[in-house]
């Protein structure tokens, strides 16, 4: 899963919780720490740099050539970085187990957490996976060039709506590896020049990646169409960079986007943490609920999709809350729960932990689960509303009604029924990839694809038309007629 909403530092996040550290230190320790591991690298010679190469500069510039670029050279592109990948795999592998034994040195001293290492792991099947992403996206319509909208405005006066690429964008975003593939694929097919910041933890996988993407890039001629920069200096000149960077789209905690988005001038497109939330309605089919329980939580723990509050109808308990108790727990889930929640599980002979206010907001992406019963739907909504990241929720009911008032008043990117968290994917959605999952509500929201790169403008073609013409006495009119898209 690739997401835009992993949290570097979940483990401090947890010693906040059990300890009750002071609020506002703790918030500023957070920011500080997540500042720190998504910028700073040691021992390697840094891939590029803002201030020595006017990086943001050579992208702008190179991204209009890339906007330009037609639908097959792009396509070619992608899949010639594909082959790169697929003859090189070995070598991608080996640098990846590098990163991997520093992160478990790091695990066993408590300085990187169980979810950043699990997410850093690239397996064959992962490998395998960063060709396929190339791949797919290649197959892809493009999403440059289309018509949305057409207007006659006078004779010979015409007006259209094209999309057309964002321009240049940088992407923050901690130990998952294979971001470089998905966000290159996304970027260079729908014409935006990228500058790619990974956290340390993923240093030589990043940079073989990137390696084997600019040979590829070289060799058309687009080489400043994907850039890599790697020090805290580089990260601290990009939030300047408003003149020549168009979007940033930070990818960690709900702390770290809001840094970013404070201390730039550049529009951020925040994918913050995924507080996902399974809603086991009294209607619901025992069958099916259990596996889609087992899987939100199981399927890939450190996920941001991954569930972490279950919502339970007080009708409901009896025959889903035992069952969830006794296979989570054998599984090692940590389970906490609201006060209703843990006498039901002591009159089944089961021990579970008090579930704290700060457990309902917080995305644990580890084997751990809050567990609230409640009254109605209306309260499970209003739970979730509240205390969602707006990411992805899911109802679990045999009624139709029910589900389609769910689905219709939760307030998320990603609202399912009868299903798990775990479908809220781009591949899965049929994107490709995605550069992560938005849970903003302007310009993208949700998994985002190549629709997400992309914004519009307006064209207009005439023949010597004057606007004081359509003014005064005489004036002409206006005929404003839609004309066909195609």
């Amino acid at each position: 899963m690739s997401s835009m909403v992993q949290e570097p530092d979940q483990c401090i996040s947890r010693h906040y919780r059990q300890n009750k550290l002071d609020r506002p230190f703790f918030s500023i320790f957070l920011i500080c720490s997540n500042i720190f591991h998504l910028t700073y690298f040691s021992g390697n010679t840094m891939t590029g740099s803002l201030s020595n190469n006017s990086m943001a500069l050579q992208a702008k510039r190179a991204s209009i050539i890339l906007a330009n670029i037609d639908t097959d050279t792009k396509n070619r592109l992608l899949l010639k970085i594909s082959e790169n990948i697929k003859l090189n795999r070995e070598k991608i592998a080996t640098e990846n187990r590098l990163d991997v034994n520093i992160a478990r040195e790091l695990l066993e001293k408590g300085e990187l957490s169980k979810p950043l290492l699990n997410r850093l792991i690239l397996n064959d099947e992962k490998i395998n996976q960063l060709s396929t992403y190339l791949e797919e996206v290649a197959k892809l319509e493009d999403p440059v060039g289309k018509k949305q909208f057409a207007m006659k405005l006078a004779d010979e006066l015409e007006l259209e709506r094209v999309t057309c690429p964002i321009g240049v964008i940088a992407i923050i975003f901690e130990s998952r590896p294979e971001v470089v593939i998905q966000v290159t694929a996304l970027s260079l097919k729908s014409g935006n020049a990228v500058i790619l910041k990974g956290g340390r933890e993923a240093g030589h996988t990043n940079r073989i990646l990137f390696d084997l993407i600019k040979q590829v890039l070289v060799e058309f001629e687009l080489s400043d169409t994907v850039n890599l920069i790697e020090t805290r200096e580089d990260v601290a000149e990009l939030l300047e960079q408003n003149d020549n960077i168009d979007l940033i789209i930070p990818r960690g905690s709900n702390e770290f986007v809001r840094y970013i988005q404070d201390n730039t001038k550049i529009p951020v497109l925040g994918h913050s943490s995924g507080i996902c939330h399974l809603y086991i309605d009294d209607e619901h089919d025992i069958n099916k609920t259990i596996p889609v329980i087992i899987d939100s939580k199981l399927d890939y723990p450190s996920a941001c999709n991954a569930v972490e509050t279950l919502l339970i109808h007080e009708n409901a308990v009896s025959a889903v809350l035992p069952e969830i108790i006794k296979v989570l727990s054998e599984k090692g889930v940590k389970l906490l729960g609201c006060d209703q929640t843990i006498k039901i599980a002591e009159k089944h002979g089961l021990q579970i932990q008090k579930a704290t206010d700060e457990d309902w907001e917080t995305e644990y992406t580890d084997l751990i689960l809050s567990i609230k019963v409640v009254s109605s739907i209306d309260e499970a909504i209003n739970h979730i509303n509240t205390y969602s990241s707006h990411h992805t929720d899911s109802i679990m009911t045999e009624n139709k009604d029910t589900a389609e008032y769910f689905l219709r008043r939760i307030d998320s990117g990603c609202v399912f029924h009868n299903v798990s968290t775990r479908f809220s994917d781009g591949f899965v959605f049929g994107l490709g990839a995605e550069v992560g999952i938005s849970t903003n509500k302007t310009h993208a929201r949700g998994p985002v694809g190549l629709d997400g790169m992309v914004i519009y403008k307006y064209l207009l073609r005439g023949n010597g038309q004057i606007k004081a013409a359509f003014s005064g006495v005489n004036a002409q009119k206006f005929l404003h007629i839609p004309l066909p898209l195609d």
